[in-house]
């Protein structure tokens, strides 16, 4: 099995739908860290899992410096951001959405 892992830096603004009171119902921003963890038992026709810029434009190039309420479809959690990037990258079985320091959502697919 071949394994990559790409890891990414992603500003963007958002603010949750909650079923109780908080201050992220405020709009307010981070720099998420985002790690994208990929494999595959065999490599593609050049060589890769799949290409790190290709994930680099799919996660970074989308996100990157949006208010993501406007630009993703679904309450913009860390969780459930990390199951979007899960289902949006080639080969990805694992992702890592870093908030803030000690604050990481993960979402991993399970093994068919």
């Amino acid at each position: 099995m071949y394994y990559i892992k790409k890891t990414m830096e992603v500003s963007g603004s958002h603010y949750l739908c909650l079923s109780h009171q908080s201050k992220c119902e405020n709009l307010h921003g981070h720099n998420w860290i985002i790690t994208v963890y990929c494999k595959s038992k065999e490599l593609n026709d050049d060589g890769m899992v799949v290409d790190f810029t290709e994930v680099k434009a799919l996660v970074h190039g989308y996100l990157d410096h949006q208010n993501l309420n406007e630009r993703l479809d679904f309450n913009p959690t860390a969780e459930n951001m990390a199951h979007w990037i899960v289902e949006r990258v080639p080969n990805c079985y694992k992702a890592d959405v870093q908030e803030s320091t000690g604050n990481i959502a993960t979402y991993e697919k399970d093994e068919d």
